[in-house]
């Protein structure tokens, strides 16, 4: 029998939409996307390595709601998370005739929501968005929360969501059938964002038992047992929109934290995955990273610098290294630069206030909270822990 489909509200100042999670959740694309907006254009922004299962049945739910339906396509490359491309989209979108009261529609993983995420907030200044989201990294966290945007070339390098805009999607549907045609590799990628959830859970929904839960649940969630990836999925978003909920556009202190925290081990991570020749196996073959497996290195970074600064015990330090562990995904990885290379990518890093570091580190697994000004000798440790 068919779990059924979980909604998960995310309310905001700005927005409050829900979230549906379960194994039909795009089984509804027809009658959310009639019911949420008064036009009848849609433009259907598709990755284009999904089934054409997935894209037919997309396809089919909004002409049978009755939409003049565009759709283009958009390769899920890091590199093609870029301005040309939203300028190709929104002329796509013009060409189409869409109004403030049409639709956009994104069907992919994270770098496809957060493109086609920015031109529907960016075509006459904001048109609606429905996030379809095809990975397990896009479902627990990209495609919650509104934040849309794509990568900047500049003369320090590629830079890592450095254009964007919030723009609340007015529904998500994560079908969790679409991960039957995700990759291993992609799936345990996706595994990165609910440790990262798990080690702040106290400090979003006050929540104990989340890590080890976590722990016990992944072996399922990589043998792909359904009902173990809902539960995962409906767990995880539940944190993600409390974190959200409390501070929507992250303009929380530090001392607060707010939406900071969900960024445990990103400003690593967002560093590491620009630098196109490492790979979580050293075969030249896999370069470079996915998202997942530089947040994970960057989970074991910031739990090594946390040791260093004495906030988190070696226990717990290891306790992470074998849920990463668990999870397939890497600990180390060969061929770091240096780490004054490391340091000037991560200085880029938008957390960053007038050049200096904000890091969000760990006080207990549960607990995080974010760090001002911290030394470069401290995070050269966390370096250290995960060069091979």
């Amino acid at each position: 029998m068919t779990k059924p489909t979980i909604s998960i509200p995310v309310q905001l100042p700005s927005a409050h939409y829900n979230v549906l999670v379960g194994a039909t959740a795009l089984d509804v694309l027809s009658e959310q996307a009639a019911s949420l907006v008064k036009g009848r254009r849609a433009l259907l922004v598709i990755d284009d390595q999904l089934p054409d299962r997935t894209i037919g049945a997309a396809v089919t739910a909004l002409s049978h709601a009755g939409f003049a339906l565009a759709t283009t396509h958009l390769h899920a490359l890091e590199t093609n998370k870029t301005l040309a491309e939203t300028q190709r989209l929104l002329i796509a979108a013009a060409d189409e005739q869409l109004d403030r009261t049409d639709l956009v529609v994104a069907l992919g993983g994270g770098i496809v929501g957060d493109v086609a995420g920015f031109v529907a907030a960016s075509y006459k200044r904001g048109i609606a968005v429905i996030q379809c989201p095809t990975t397990l990294l896009s479902m627990v966290d990209a495609s919650v929360g509104g934040k849309t945007g794509v990568n900047l070339n500049t003369r320090a390098g590629l830079m890592k969501n450095l254009v964007g805009a919030f723009h609340q999607p007015s529904v998500v549907l994560a079908d969790v059938r679409t991960l039957d045609s995700l990759d291993d590799r992609h799936l345990r990628a996706g595994l990165a964002e609910c440790i990262k959830h798990a080690l702040i859970a106290e400090n979003a929904i006050e929540e104990r038992d989340m890590f080890q839960w976590t722990q016990g649940i992944i072996p399922r969630a990589i043998a792909r047992d359904q009902e173990a990836l809902i539960e995962l999925v409906a767990r995880n978003v539940r944190v993600k929109a409390a974190v959200v909920a409390s501070d929507e556009r992250e303009e929380a202190s530090s001392t607060v934290g707010g939406r900071a925290l969900l960024n445990l081990g990103h400003t690593f991570a967002h560093a590491i995955e620009t630098i196109p020749n490492l790979s979580p196996d050293d075969n030249p073959e896999n370069a470079p990273l996915v998202h997942g497996e530089a947040v994970a290195l960057g989970l074991i970074a910031a739990a090594y610098t946390s040791r260093e600064l004495n906030m988190l015990d070696e226990n717990a330090v290891q306790l992470i290294t074998d849920i990463v562990n668990t999870a397939g995904l890497p600990t180390t990885i060969a061929n770091l630069p240096d780490d004054a290379t490391i340091l000037h990518l991560m200085a880029h890093d938008k957390k960053a206030h007038a050049g200096s570091l904000r890091l969000v580190l760990l006080e207990s697994i549960g607990v995080a909270r974010v760090v001002e000004n911290v030394e470069d000798e401290f995070i050269a440790a966390g370096l250290a822990a995960i060069r091979a």
